[in-house]
């Protein structure tokens, strides 16, 4: 029988282990957990059909999912434990959790194709979440190659919380609107259109004095109707990437043609 060595953690059955045990950081695993728990939460509540507890429970979970890395970082706490585990969360949060409740509300009653469209969007979430976490030390921060899973999730929680509960649509009657708003997010996370971070923007740093007024007011707003302004802020998120897209890709035309233009003509005797 082996007697573990007080010095050695693993147990001492290796040759000169001198592996130390090593702990986890409670403070930002807590805003994780209550992330994934927030998740969960959506997806029970969207089996029982509580559509609009399931929907504010993801905006929430998005909140907490923004708090714990910034929680980590502030107190020094990262690890490689908690960027693990925050990818977990994520994948249940805004991968699971969403194409779930969209499918309960509006997709169950479209057979094979509803269930599809769930896959193919919980399918685009872990792909985006594994290419974003191979991609950390690589890619350019101001820009997200493809929709972030947050945005994707708050696309569908938006939408399920502005039509069930403000205008009490029943989401069979929105079932193809949801089967592409679904199919959209999916595979905007999975595309290379490139979506701004905010990632730059340094919050340290002294800002006038109307600054301070336009957040206030922007608190204001959305307090005003927080469903439809939040959903309506998601949209056109999503929708900027291609328009983004797009725009570059005009002036790429553009500026290929004045550089035709302006080339000299060819000597017709040489």
């Amino acid at each position: 029988m082996n007697v573990p060595n007080p010095e050695d953690p693993s147990g001492g059955t290796g040759p000169g282990a001198t592996h130390q045990r090593r702990g986890i950081y409670l403070l930002p695993n807590l805003f994780t957990t209550a992330s994934l728990f927030s998740g969960f939460f959506a997806i029970v509540q969207g089996m029982n059909g509580h559509f609009e507890l399931a929907a504010q429970a993801i905006f929430i979970a998005m909140v907490l999912d923004g708090l714990d890395g910034r929680v980590a970082r502030l107190t020094h706490t990262q690890s490689a434990f908690g960027a693990e585990y925050d990818s977990l969360s994520d994948m249940v949060s805004f991968g699971a959790a969403p194409s779930l409740v969209m499918y309960d509300w509006a997709l169950r009653g479209m057979g094979k194709l509803g269930w599809l469209a769930a896959f193919v969007y919980c399918a685009g979430a872990a792909l985006r979440l594994a290419r974003f976490n191979t991609q950390l030390g690589v890619a350019d921060k101001r820009w997200f190659t493809g929709l972030p899973s947050p945005s994707a999730a708050a696309l569908l929680a938006g939408m399920v919380w502005v039509l069930h509960s403000d205008y009490q649509l029943d989401g069979a009657r929105v079932a193809w609107l949801a089967w592409v708003i679904t199919l959209f997010a999916g595979l905007s996370m999975v595309s290379n259109i490139r979506f701004y971070s905010f990632k730059d923007l340094n919050f340290r740093r002294s800002v006038p004095f109307w600054a301070a007024l336009l957040i206030l007011l922007l608190f204001v707003v959305v307090s005003l109707d927080q469903s439809r302004i939040l959903w309506g802020f998601f949209l056109i998120y999503a929708v900027s990437g291609y328009v983004l897209w797009g725009a570059r890709q005009w002036q790429k035309r553009h500026s290929r043609r004045g550089t035709s233009s302006a080339e000299p003509p060819k000597d017709a005797s040489s």
